[in-house]
């Protein structure tokens, strides 16, 4: 059996969102392993301003994609970021609120708490 992963609180990770279902493995929780390069670990809570951006830089998340099952976010989604992304954000402004509980704790490999604990939603 397989030990729960831990958020950054340090307590049991919480799902961030099954509509959409989210997560790199898209079992609706921020979790990671060898394969997610990307550490898609941080739940945010989309805004137009923050898909805006994402979109600016290459990752359209808010346009539908059909063929991949992939109906497009919009603003109030939860949504499974990269860290790195999630940190670029925070520097140029544009961050979205996070779900700390639902935040896995690898994310604090990129991530401080500080800058986390400055975007918590719960």
């Amino acid at each position: 059996m397989r030990a729960p992963s831990l958020n950054v609180l340090g307590t049991e990770l919480e799902s961030c969102s099954t509509a959409p279902v989210t997560g790199f493995f898209r079992d609706g929780c921020c979790n990671t392993g060898p394969m997610d390069q990307g550490l898609h670990t941080v739940c945010a809570l989309m805004t137009a301003e923050f898909l805006a951006y994402s979109k600016y830089l290459g990752n359209d998340l808010s346009t539908p994609r059909p063929e991949y099952g992939f109906a497009g976010l919009k603003h109030g989604d939860h949504w499974c970021l990269c860290a790195g992304r999630f940190l670029q954000a925070h520097e140029e402004g544009v961050a979205p609120r996070i779900r700390l509980k639902s935040t896995h704790q690898r994310t604090l490999d990129v991530v401080s708490l500080q800058i986390l604990l400055d975007y918590a939603a719960d």
